[in-house]
Parts: C-alpha cells; sequence; structure tokens
C-alpha cells in the first residue's frame, strides 16, 4: 500500500536503513526504493538483508548496531561501495519484555537501550562525519509514541524512545549549519511481528485474550484502525523527500491519532 505519488524523486540518492530485514525497516526501505533511491539494507540478520535487498533491487550490510565497531565497518564499506551517502533511516530496535520498573533486571534495561538508543547514536555518529563533509543529507530516526507519552510497564523502551526524539533533536541543530535535516517518526500500534510479541506478554499482564487486546488499541485510535507498515513508511519517506527541505528537528507522530496508552494496570498480588 503506498500513496501513489512521489515516484522517481529520490532517484539517484543513497539510503541505507537499519533494521530492514523485516517489518516496519522493511517497508520503509521498499517505499524508498519506490521512490527511487538505492536503498542499503543494514540489519544483524544477514541473510534475511540478503533477501530483502534482492527484493528490492538494492544492496545488503550485516551491521549490529550495539557495537561502535561494527556500525564503524558498516559505514566505511558503504562509502567504499557508493561514495556518498544522502538518506539514513535508523529503524532497527528492539522490544521491552513486560516487566514493572521494581522488577526489570539490569540485563533487560542495557539490552533495550543498547540496541534502540545507542544503537541509533553510533550509527548518528558515523552518518554525521560524512554528512558534514558532504555539506548534504537527511536523517530519520524511528521513534514511538513511546517516547513522548510513556506506557507502563515497557520503562526501558519508553526511555530509550524518548532518547531518540531528544538525539534527533539535539543532531538537528548540530548539523543544521551543513543543510543536513534530522527528524524523527513517531509510530503508533503497527501489527508486526514486532509489536506481537510485546502484545503477547501485555495480554497476559491485564488478563485479557488477544482479540480483547487488539479491539481495545483499535477502538482507542480516532482513525479507528491498527496502522499499516505503508503508514509509517510514507510519513518516513516524506521527510526525506524535496517537500521537506524546510523541515528538521521535527518529531511528526503517526498514530491514527493516538497520542498514547496510559492504562494504568493493576496491583499485583506479592
Amino acid at each position: 500500500m503506498s500513496d501513489g505519488g512521489g515516484e522517481g524523486e529520490l532517484r539517484g540518492q543513497v539510503a541505507l536503513v537499519t533494521g530492514a530485514a523485516q517489518g516496519l525497516g522493511y517497508g520503509i526501505a521498499a517505499e524508498l526504493a519506490r521512490r527511487g533511491a538505492s536503498v542499503v539494507i543494514a540489519d544483524l540478520q544477514g541473510e534475511k538483508a540478503e533477501h530483502a535487498a534482492r527484493e528490492l533491487g538494492g544492496a545488503a550490510v550485516q551491521v549490529d548496531v550495539a557495537s561502535s565497531a561494527s556500525v564503524d565497518r558498516c559505514f566505511a564499506a558503504l562509502m567504499a561501495a557508493h561514495g556518498r551517502l544522502d538518506i539514513l533511516v535508523n529503524s532497527a530496535g528492539v522490544g521491552q519484555t513486560v516487566a514493572p520498573v521494581s522488577e526489570l533486571p539490569d540485563a533487560e534495561w542495557e539490552r533495550v537501550l543498547g540496541v534502540t538508543l545507542t544503537g541509533s547514536f553510533y550509527c548518528c555518529r558515523a552518518v554525521a562525519r560524512i554528512m558534514e563533509r558532504q555539506e548534504s543529507g537527511c536523517i530519520v530516526n524511528i521513534a514511538s509514541v513511546n517516547g513522548q507519552n510513556p506506557a507502563a510497564l515497557v520503562a526501558a523502551y519508553n526511555a530509550a524512545k524518548a532518547g531518540v526524539i531528544s538525539l534527533t533533536r539535539t543532531l538537528a541543530l548540530e548539523l543544521a549549519a551543513y543543510g543536513v535535516r534530522v527528524n524523527a517518526v513517531s509510530p503508533g500500534p503497527v501489527y508486526t511481528d514486532f509489536n506481537k510479541t510485546v502484545m503477547a506478554q501485555r495480554c497476559r499482564s491485564l488478563g485479557l485474550t488477544e482479540e480483547q487486546m487488539i479491539e481495545r488499541i483499535r477502538s482507542a485510535i480516532p482513525l479507528g484502525r491498527w496502522g499499516e507498515a505503508a503508514d509509517i513508511a510514507n510519513g518516513v519517506a516524506f521527510l526525506c523527500s524535496p517537500q521537506a527541505v524546510w523541515i528538521t528537528g521535527e518529531v511528526l507522530r503517526v498514530s491514527g491519532g493516538l497520542e498514547g496508552v496510559s492504562a494504568a494496570p493493576p496491583k499485583r498480588p506479592r
């Protein structure tokens, strides 16, 4: 599904999308490719990335965004192959095992922030060095409505996405003099494999069936439906497009009007 517009408007541009072997990242990469960009799929899952790249007519590179050295190797390889980078979309991230703060293990906090926030930082830092030299480029970070309106039981995820938003706004100021734009997209609920795992855990914590949870969320969305990957991809593509050349430091919420889920969980037995 696409809005049908913008075909060819990114022709000649090189775009790297992290976490693009599946889910939202794949949808974003597909839309950028449809609009003419030469897309590089960057993902920890090497074989899946290669498969996605073949489907989209692009290239693939294996990267662990939680590793500074791996990220630096990825961007060095990309520059050796293409000589430039016009678009970076930081879509790689992980969900959090649902748990209250009082029971959240150190390792889970560090895992979620390590990939979702620190990984975005490593990629932003690497691409900032490239785009400063080019004096051009566009960065879009994938945040979340949770980063603006936190939900209960996923504190690490909320904090990571709030950090992504702050990083976006900081970098937008730092790179403005170089003509580089930096924005974020905050998706609402999209029923990807990523979301299904968290949903199953949340259902158990609230004593609801999956169908009940799906309907509860759908009914809370003002536009009355769950999102699709294409909805998020179109928002990202707009921020990368010529129509957005005077937009930087913004957070575009693509959520059907949903601002966040603020329900408080019941008291737990102790």
